[in-house]
């Protein structure tokens, strides 16, 4: 049964066209006697669909209030479309995902050289770059230049990561290009691959040539019978640093020059201290690496107090050879309260066919003394009694006289420990 076409019940909203009959059909029937009617349904799903919702708002069909049949479509349509949203954006989220997943299993290395960026470069990374800067290690450099006195003050503050696989003796030795003849060398730091020196040397240069100048840092492997293994090095134009004020960074070292500078030869002695009766045995061994040219080379022993010439000896000379070999001894009488005021000076002469001898290089030990000579004499003092060799490469005659700053000679009588 339906309703006549003037019930309100079948009027249509304003903008739509009402099909005759369909609505109150649609009402007073049931799903199933819907699904069965050809007219309710049909081979159309909206029609089909349109039917439930009617049915599903009917009065008959749903007890309760309206708006609270409202609401609940409401929220589970609020529900639906957030569970699609969320759906979607993890889709996104995987799709972007992928490429970088491929690209970490693919290319593992270039995960690596990023992280060296970022962070402090671990033993692998720097053994898997050969040739980079970063695998001879780092050098922590404080610099100060004074404008009123045109001295630059060099800070040698540490070293890190030297070279991996094993300890060293490194010590370091300072010098700038505008001063050939003068340069500092640090102690010796034994067993350690992270030397903290904390030691300052000063380096006279013209305000006009600082652009010009090189500040000039190497580190070496120390070793007692051989020649000194090179570390690392460091070159820093002065000229690409602000000096206007103190500066203290870290900076990388770089290999090591492939020619070392020409050297005037090596000198072998052993020294020995008996504190009791105040005898200092020096005995001079050989020599190597002397210039091929050298007629009557000799070495001459000379043994300093407070500035001034006290006593020398001599070895025989040798003729006709650039590795000489002596094995000469010779023992000064120093009281044990005067040993730190005591200079030993050790040079290689050369008796020229004029019969003029000439200095080649010098070797200058004592507590005044730098770098490896006075870590000798340390050791000398450390182990009393005890012969102590080792090889010094010489040094210019000129760079240890303006150490020394030699003052005229005075003969001297220095008392006996026992007396």
């Amino acid at each position: 049964m339906g309703h006549p076409p003037d019930s309100p019940s079948a009027l249509a909203p304003a903008g739509t066209t009402a099909i005759p009959g369909l609505i109150p059909d649609l009402i007073a029937g049931t799903p199933c006697e819907l699904w069965d009617s050809q007219e309710g349904c049909g081979d159309n799903p909206a029609k089909w669909g349109l039917q439930l919702s009617i049915y599903a708002l009917s009065p008959a069909s749903t007890p309760g209030p309206r708006w609270a049949l409202i609401a609940g479509a409401l929220a589970a349509g609020v529900l639906v479309v957030s569970c699609l949203l969320c759906t979607a954006c993890c889709c996104c989220r995987r799709h972007r995902k992928k490429p970088r997943d491929k690209e970490a299993v693919g290319l593992g290395s270039a995960r690596g050289t990023t992280t060296t960026h970022l962070v402090q470069p671990d033993v692998d990374s720097l053994e898997s770059s050969p040739g980079g800067a970063q695998q001879w290690g780092r050098l922590q450099l404080s610099l100060e230049y004074d404008f009123g006195s045109q001295e630059i003050r060099v800070g040698l503050r540490q070293a890190a990561d030297l070279r991996p696989g094993g300890t060293v003796d490194p010590y370091a030795r300072v010098s700038v290009s505008t001063q050939s003849g003068h340069r500092h060398e640090t102690k010796v730091h034994r067993g350690t691959l992270c030397p903290v020196f904390d030691e300052t040397c000063c380096f006279h240069i013209l305000q006009a040539e600082l652009p010009g100048t090189t500040l000039q840092v190497q580190l070496f492997n120390f070793k007692h019978f051989s020649g000194h293994e090179p570390l690392g090095e460091l070159c820093l134009p002065l000229g690409t640093v602000d000096l206007q004020h103190v500066l203290e960074h870290w900076y990388p070292l770089g290999p090591p020059a492939a020619t070392e500078p020409e050297q005037v030869g090596e000198l072998c002695f052993s020294l020995r201290y008996v504190p009791s009766s105040g005898r200092l045995t020096v005995v001079v061994l050989e020599a190597r690496g002397l210039h091929p040219g050298l007629a009557e080379p000799y070495v001459k022993v000379q043994l300093m107090l407070n500035q001034r010439k006290w006593k020398k000896r001599k070895t025989a000379t040798r003729k006709g050879t650039a590795a000489p070999y002596f094995n000469e001894a010779f023992t000064f009488l120093v009281p044990f309260s005067q040993v730190q005021n005591v200079d030993l000076v050790l040079a290689v002469w050369d008796r020229g066919l004029l019969l003029r001898a000439e200095p080649v290089g010098k070797v200058h030990l004592g507590a005044r003394a730098s770098g490896q000579p006075l870590q000798h004499w340390a050791d000398m003092l450390a182990h009393a009694r005890r012969p102590i060799a080792q090889w010094h490469p010489l040094q210019p005659a000129r760079e240890v006289d303006h150490v020394l700053a030699l003052q005229p000679r005075l003969r001297l009588h220095l008392p006996l420990p026992h007396s």
